[in-house]
C-alpha cells in the first residue's frame, strides 16, 4: 500500500497570506488538501503587547485542532509567532514548520551581512533570533541589520496593497548596496519585490517559495517513512 500526502494545515495571522500561500502549495503539490486557520487578531495583540501568553495559548490550540483533524504537517505562515510554532513542533505528534526557516538557512549560507526587513516591529526579533541561531548552528559569523518599514503595515490594513508594496520596495532599494542579502521577514511582503525586474532578485529572500519548497521536502520524507512502515507490516 502506498501513502500519499494530502492534508496540510496552515495557520495565518493575516488574510493577505491565505489565498497566496494556498495557491503556492497547490502549484507544486496538486493533490494536497490545504486547511487554513486565520486569526487576524494575533498581530494586533502582539503589536500592542497585550497578553502574549494568551496569544501563545491560542496559537497552540489552533495547532492542536489541526493535529486532531489528522493533518500530515502544519505550516506557520507568520514569522512573528515562529517561536510558538517551534514549541508546537516539540510537543505535538505532527511536524510543525516555520515558513521562514528555509529563508533563514539560505540567508546564512549566502551572506555575512544580512538585512532583515519587516513591516511590524514584533516580527524583527523572532526573525533575527532565528537567523542568528542558524548561523551558530552553521558555525558562521554574521552581522544582522534590522529595518522596520514604517507605514507599510498600516497601508496593508487599509487595503492599500500598492502603497504597502511600494514602501517595501523603496526601502529594499535604499539598503540593497549595504548588505549581502536581504530577508523580507513576513510572507505578506513577498509581492513587493517579485515584480521588480530591476532588482537583483537573487539577493532578496522571501519566505513563501522557500518555505513551501521545504514543506514539500518534509512531505516527501514523511511519505517515505509511511510507505516503509506499510511495507514492513505486510511482510
Amino acid at each position: 500500500m502506498e501513502f500519499t500526502m494530502k492534508k496540510i494545515g496552515v495557520i495565518h495571522t493575516t488574510k493577505a497570506t491565505v489565498d497566496s500561500l494556498t495557491a503556492q502549495i497547490k502549484s507544486i503539490m496538486e493533490d494536497a488538501e490545504v486547511y487554513n486557520i486565520l486569526d487576524d487578531s494575533i498581530l494586533r495583540d502582539m503589536a500592542d503587547e497585550r497578553d502574549t501568553e494568551l496569544v501563545r495559548w491560542r496559537w497552540l490550540e489552533y495547532a492542536k485542532v489541526l493535529e486532531k483533524m489528522d493533518m500530515d504537517i502544519i505550516l506557520s505562515a507568520c514569522s512573528t509567532v515562529g517561536e510558538f510554532a517551534e514549541e508546537a513542533d516539540r510537543v505535538l505528534g505532527v511536524p510543525v514548520l516555520r515558513i521562514d526557516e528555509a529563508m533563514a538557512e539560505k540567508a546564512v549560507s549566502e551572506g555575512e551581512k544580512i538585512g532583515v526587513f519587516a513591516t511590524l516591529n514584533t516580527t524583527l526579533n523572532p526573525t533575527v533570533n532565528l537567523i542568528e541561531r542558524k548561523a551558530r548552528e552553521a558555525g558562521k559569523a554574521v552581522c544582522v541589520r534590522s529595518v522596520l518599514v514604517e507605514g507599510a503595515y498600516d497601508a496593508l490594513m487599509s487595503q492599500n496593497k500598492a502603497l504597502h508594496d511600494r514602501k517595501i520596495a523603496d526601502a529594499v532599494e535604499e539598503y540593497l548596496g549595504e548588505v549581502d542579502v536581504i530577508v523580507l521577514a513576513q510572507a505578506s511582503m513577498a509581492s513587493a519585490v517579485t515584480a521588480k525586474e530591476d532588482m537583483d532578485q537573487n539577493r532578496i529572500l522571501t519566505s513563501p517559495a522557500l518555505g513551501v519548497d521545504k514543506l514539500k521536502s518534509m512531505i516527501c520524507d514523511i511519505q517515505t517513512v509511511k510507505t516503509n512502515r506499510s511495507k514492513n507490516k505486510t511482510e
